[in-house]
């Protein structure tokens, strides 16, 4: 009969043996590599997705990569270390893609901002100072002898919006016509006879076209944003003479940096501690340039958060009586 030692000093030998041969004994001072199921925490998300609805990605992808390579770099000890950028040509994808998971962070429009809010959840984050400006507004125009003086005027009449896409050249100008009492429709072709009832609008593509249907009498009049307008390759010197400005709107945040709601805290509060202190750091200037000129992020304050909340009516007014 072995001895009560012998028995314990087998039953150690073959636990240690079992150990070993299953690998879960650490071996050469590396530690045990257990199967997923069992490890005591998941692993670290590694990698910072930003976002962007755009028709041209390189061009875009040119703009995103640094400004979030940036970030990832004050963001090691949270167990992010690499960036991607993710993009996506509507904003129908985009809303999936914060649904998903699949992006983290979306710089956009106020009023794609708010689709994203609506739609996916996401959260209102910081103010982008884009080229340099806060915020902006759109401005109606038309020629100088039209007889156009207010909105009312347009009655019967063709406008020019830019693209179905565009915040201050579709979607606030339109919003604001049917808020003051004024009936929409579309047509294929700016030389389109208009129904004298209502106010009928096309999409010109760009705005030099728009300024250039104004100048050429295609259209009674166009809308897009007051720093569109002060820009030559926009409206043409040669005609800026013959036209003016009859309406303008309340100002709206140029740009607005959204995140998925379900983010991690930690990730969230780091990134915004990172993207408002950048235009501090001498580090931060490249990635700033590349990110559309950005001077800075800010909070929104109380004018830029009452901006948002027109731009939830005007959205409200579009959806329910263009879409």
């Amino acid at each position: 009969m072995l001895s009560r030692t012998n028995q314990t000093a087998k039953s150690v030998l073959f636990i240690l043996v079992f150990l070993i041969t299953a690998n879960l004994w650490p071996i050469s001072g590396r530690a045990a590599s257990l199967p997923a199921e069992v490890q005591a925490t998941p692993p670290q998300k590694q990698t910072l997705v930003i976002g962007k609805v755009t028709e041209n990605p390189k061009k875009q992808y040119r703009y995103l990569k640094p400004i979030a390579d940036y970030a990832v770099k004050h963001m090691g000890d949270l167990g992010i270390t690499e960036s991607k950028v993710l993009m996506c040509k509507n904003n129908r994808q985009m809303i999936s893609y914060l649904k998903q998971k699949k992006v983290d962070w979306v710089t956009e429009t106020a009023f794609s901002a708010v689709i994203y809010e609506q739609k996916a959840g996401a959260e209102i984050f910081l103010r982008k100072w884009k080229k340099g400006v806060p915020e902006y507004h759109t401005v109606f125009f038309t020629r100088k002898y039209s007889g156009i003086n207010k909105l009312a005027d347009l009655k019967g009449k063709t406008i020019a919006f830019e693209d179905i896409g565009s915040t201050t050249a579709y979607f606030i100008p339109a919003a604001v016509l049917i808020r003051h009492g004024l009936k929409l429709v579309q047509i294929a072709t700016p030389v389109e006879k208009p129904p004298v009832d209502m106010v009928a609008y096309a999409f010109s593509g760009q705005e030099v076209n728009s300024a250039t249907w104004v100048y050429r009498g295609f259209t009674a009049a166009a809308a897009f944003n007051n720093l569109d307008w002060e820009k030559d390759d926009h409206v043409r010197k040669s005609f800026r003479h013959e036209l003016r400005i009859f309406h303008k709107t309340r100002s709206f945040p140029r740009a607005i940096e959204v995140v998925r709601k379900d983010l991690d805290t930690r990730i969230k509060q780091r990134l915004k501690s990172v993207l408002l202190n950048a235009h501090r750091d001498p580090k931060a200037k490249n990635a700033l340039k590349a990110y559309q000129k950005t001077k800075k992020f800010d909070e929104l304050d109380e004018k830029s958060l009452a901006g948002m909340n027109e731009v939830r009516s005007l959205l409200k007014v579009v959806q329910e009586e263009l879409q």
